[in-house]
């Protein structure tokens, strides 16, 4: 049942066009992911619909007596309040159940010192207190404005179970994609001024966006294929005082107005490569304590050229100074951090630096170089910032009319330009989606060495190679591959450490002869997996041929809608079973090295 719908809904900032006479319906039961470029309108869309902002035109008409929770991206918060009666504010003075659910909430997102005036949190940290009020108060609704930044590993699986058992309708904007396929059954993607609505996780919208703006090419195609008929026709001559020649004539008229869909436009990102020298960054012993914590503990690590690190810990653990520490912002309390006097280090901080917000952007940019070296030649500033999807009206603009958003992507094109040879990136949370997809091919492709702090699952999986996590004494242990693998290695770590406990425990209560060390099993193929083996390669080319072929049918039958929807679904299936085939050879090849090593 719709509970919520927007209603034919215009919004123009300035010259910009947000929203062009779109509308929508929410039912319950949503859990609706809003998706598009930074700049496109989702945080205008959200406070529309939480009544925090008007729209030019059109209406928003809800069911009575919905209760919202908005969650906004940035807010005040009163100061000389303690944490826990910020979250209690608009909850009854005596009601001790609400007090101790409260407490439950904010111990669970890492804010452990109650008592303590809000004031004093970190930005991070006031964004969680805002979150437990949110999630305390009874809803039907909850628009949440990036919910997840600032939250680590174990908070961020505590809110998808949250979500996942919410019985209301969710609305929210996050850039995290791992918790758009494990809460949402809605996608809506902003582009252009319009709304596309699609009944889908983020896997499964990436699908469906390609399928629908194929298919849109595929109609403009034929659109104008016959309006060059009709043209041809019109040429020779016709004769208007007949019925058909009228109504032909206004036919082709309706195919020349016919609009073009707008090709969605992508940051266009490349790397130039910057010699760096056999020296690069070499820690130490490095030891840091603050208050007499110790958040790193003699800390030795020699980064090689083009590596890929990600470092990932709780909340409050030094992930940040240590970055800090390498970009040489903070001095470590021991030890020493040299680096190559041939590295270029460009540091992406957590937060924004503070810019004039009454430079205009094209400035921004030309302060830090006129001219930028591409693989091309050297192209102007205004070119770069086109790269970056800033129009030439937002380029004349003050920094001040961009998004936060904007502005992050902005201090991105900056810290790229001067073409660092290592790059230092401390959480890219502010980025839109598309714009990170291209950051990571970018840094997947660039030639220096990459070293990240992030809570970004997808992000990690896709650009780094070695993972450092910190430990609970604030040492650092090493971990090879992304962040699946990361988690795999702890699973069989906890998974070790459970046996040799219940072993020990079942030797304690049932003397030695109940518990002893297995003995090592020879490995070896079954009939079955060696024949298998043999063949799976033979396998995976003609299912790769079978994709390319499907391929070729899909550009061929492009104006058929019918069979291109045929062709697509036949090309999912095979890439299926391309993927299942893949992770087979994976294993088999690994039990063959394995069976290989103890001969």
């Amino acid at each position: 049942m719709n509970i919520l719908n927007l209603e034919h809904i215009s919004k123009i900032y300035g010259e910009k066009i947000i929203f062009d006479d779109v509308s929508c319906g929410i039912q319950e039961g949503d859990k609706i992911g809003i998706v598009g470029i930074n700049g496109t309108g989702k945080t205008t869309l959200l406070r529309i619909i939480a009544g925090q902002e008007e729209p030019d035109q059109g209406n928003v008409i809800m069911q009575n007596g919905i209760k919202f929770g908005y969650l906004p991206q940035s807010q005040s918060f009163p100061k000389g309040v303690t944490v826990l009666d910020f979250v209690l504010s608009d909850q009854k003075a005596e009601d001790w159940t609400m007090r101790s659910k409260a407490k439950s909430i904010l111990n669970t997102l890492g804010l452990t010192h109650q008592e303590q005036s809000i004031e004093y949190l970190s930005g991070g940290q006031k964004k969680r207190a805002a979150l437990a009020k949110i999630l305390l108060e009874d809803t039907d609704i909850l628009i949440l404005d990036e919910p997840t930044n600032h939250l680590d590993e174990q908070m961020l699986i505590w809110l998808e179970e949250y979500l996942n058992r919410y019985k209301g309708v969710v609305l929210m904007v996050t850039h995290d994609r791992y918790f758009l396929d494990k809460v949402t059954n809605k996608i809506l993607e902003l582009s252009y001024g319009k709304i596309y609505s699609y009944e889908a996780n983020y896997s499964k919208f990436l699908e469906m966006k390609a399928q629908r703006e194929e298919m849109l090419l595929a109609s403009d195609r034929k659109r104008k294929s016959v309006l060059r008929m009709e043209l041809e026709w019109a040429k020779r001559g016709c004769r208007a005082r007949s019925t058909k020649q009228r109504a032909r004539l206004e036919r082709l008229e309706a195919l020349k107005n016919g609009k073009t869909p707008v090709q969605p436009q992508n940051v266009e990102l490349e790397s130039i490569e910057s010699r760096m020298g056999k020296k690069t960054i070499e820690l130490s012993h490095v030891s840091k304590c603050y208050d007499g914590r110790v958040l790193i503990k003699d800390f030795n690590y020699i980064v090689l050229k083009n590596q890929r690190v990600g470092i990932v810990g709780p909340n409050g653990c030094g992930k940040s100074t240590l970055i800090k520490m390498i970009a040489g912002e903070v001095t470590p309390d021991e030890g020493k951090i040299e680096i190559g006097e041939t590295v270029k280090i460009g540091y992406f901080a957590q937060e924004v630096p503070e810019m004039d917000e009454g430079m205009r952007v094209i400035d921004y940019v030309k302060d830090i170089a006129e001219y930028i070296p591409t693989k091309q030649g050297r192209i102007t500033a205004s070119q770069m910032l086109e790269r970056f999807l800033f129009t030439p009206d937002m380029q004349y603009s003050p920094i001040e009319k961009l998004s936060g958003g904007e502005k992050k992507r902005l201090y991105l094109l900056g810290i790229l330009q001067e073409a660092p040879n290592c790059i230092l990136i401390d959480e890219c949370n502010d980025l839109d989606i598309p714009t990170l997809t291209i950051f990571e091919d970018y840094l997947n492709s660039f030639p220096g060495i990459v070293i990240t702090v992030s809570h970004d699952r997808y992000f990690l999986d896709n650009v780094v190679e070695r993972i450092f996590a910190f430990q609970e004494d604030g040492s650092l242990k090493q971990y090879e591959g992304g962040y699946t693998d990361y988690l795999d290695a702890l699973k069989r770590e906890q998974s070790s450490a459970m046996k040799v406990q219940e072993g020990l425990n079942r030797q304690k209560k049932g003397g030695k002869k109940e518990w002893k060390q297995n003995a090592p099993v020879k490995l070896k193929f079954t009939y079955n997996e060696q024949r298998e083996y043999d063949t799976i390669d033979e396998q995976i080319a003609e299912l790769e041929e079978k994709i390319e072929k499907l391929e070729q049918q899909i550009l061929e039958n492009a104006t058929n809608s019918v069979r291109l929807s045929e062709l697509m679904g036949e090309k999912e299936n095979v890439e299926l079973e391309l993927e299942n085939k893949m992770e087979r050879w994976v294993y088999l090849n690994d039990l063959a090295e394995k069976i290989e090593a103890q001969r």
